[in-house]
């Protein structure tokens, strides 16, 4: 029984020591954050430019009076916009800042 006190104290003596540590940002944070900007940027001007473009392809379809496949695309743009812009939302919900 006194060697598991030994070691207990001997437990709690290091992690004393230890101390807690403050966080610092790392070095090259600020690059980092500005080419995730860059590409936020970059989705957001994709997505929209996705709706237009099959907003246009199914007024065309509409006017030539060929299959309608468009309203897929334009489906498909929303819901990747709404995933993409959630992205943020989502993973400051997972990392807990």
């Amino acid at each position: 029984m006194s060697m598991v006190l030994a070691v207990h104290d001997a437990y709690t003596t290091v992690l004393a020591q230890v101390g807690n540590p403050t966080p610092e940002t790392p070095p090259v944070a600020d690059k980092l954050m500005k080419l995730v900007r860059y590409f936020t940027w970059f989705v957001l001007l994709s997505g929209i430019l996705a709706i237009v473009y099959g907003g246009g392809r199914f007024a065309w379809e509409k006017w030539s009076g060929g299959p309608i496949d468009s309203p897929k695309m334009v489906a498909g743009a929303m819901v990747g916009g709404v995933i993409a812009t959630s992205a943020g939302t989502i993973m400051n919900a997972v990392l807990g800042s």
